[in-house]
C-alpha cells in the first residue's frame, strides 16, 4: 500500500479535491477531523494540553478551539509545542486507520505537511494550489472572517513556491472541471505505480 500525502495552503481546495478521490474509491484521512476528534476524546492529549495551556483549553470537558487559537497563532513556539503534542497522535492514528484498507494506496489530507517536515512520510505528495486572491476569498467567505485574519493565517504556512519542488504532483484548483481532470490524471498515475 502506498501513503500519499494531500496538502495545500488554507482555502486551495484541499476537501474539495479529497472528496473527488474519495469519488474514486480512494480512502481519505482528513488530519484536521481526526486532530479535533482525538483532542477531544485522548486523556492523554486533554492532560498535556492543560498543562500546556491551562484549563482553559477545554470548557465544558470540549476542547476551546476559539481560546487555544489565541494563544498558539501570534506564539509559533506554543505553536509547536501544541503540534509536538497532538501530531505523533495523529500519525499513530493514521497508520492504524490505513492497516484496516482495502486499496493499493491511501491519502492522509494535511494542511501543514511541509511546514512540518514529513513529506519524507509518504511515497507521493499532492499540493493542490489556487491564486492567493481566490483563497483569501473563499476563506473569508467560509469562515465568516477578515481579509487579515486569513493572511495572518496564511503566514503559518510556506508559500507555494517552496512547496512546489517538494510535490509528485500538483492539482491547480480553480475550475472544477479542470480539477476533477487533473485528479483523475494523479490517481491512474499512482494506480499505475501500485
Amino acid at each position: 500500500m502506498k501513503y500519499v500525502g494531500l496538502t495545500g495552503g488554507i482555502g486551495s481546495g484541499k476537501s474539495t479535491v479529497a472528496k473527488m478521490f474519495m469519488q474514486l474509491g480512494v480512502p481519505v484521512y482528513n488530519s484536521d477531523e481526526r486532530a479535533k476528534h482525538l483532542m477531544n476524546n485522548s486523556t492523554d492529549i486533554k492532560k498535556r494540553l492543560v498543562e500546556l495551556l491551562g484549563k482553559e483549553s477545554y470548557k465544558e470537558g470540549q476542547l476551546n478551539r476559539a481560546f487555544i487559537a489565541k494563544k498558539v497563532f501570534n506564539d509559533t513556539e506554543l505553536l509547536a509545542q501544541l503540534n509536538a503534542i497532538v501530531h505523533p497522535v495523529v500519525r499513530e492514528d493514521f497508520l492504524n486507520w490505513a492497516n484496516q484498507q482495502d486499496f493499493c494506496y491511501v491519502i492522509q489530507e494535511t494542511a501543514l505537511l511541509f511546514e512540518n517536515e514529513v513529506q519524507n512520510l509518504y511515497d507521493y505528495v499532492i499540493l493542490v494550489t489556487a491564486p492567493k486572491e481566490e483563497r483569501i476569498s473563499r476563506v473569508v467567505n467560509r469562515d465568516s472572517v477578515t481579509r487579515e485574519q486569513v493572511i495572518a493565517r496564511m503566514d503559518n504556512q510556506l508559500e507555494d513556491d517552496e512547496k512546489l519542488n517538494l510535490s509528485d504532483y500538483v492539482v491547480e484548483n480553480i475550475d472544477i472541471e479542470r480539477t476533477k481532470s487533473s485528479v483523475l490524471q494523479v490517481h491512474a498515475s499512482i494506480v499505475s505505480e501500485c
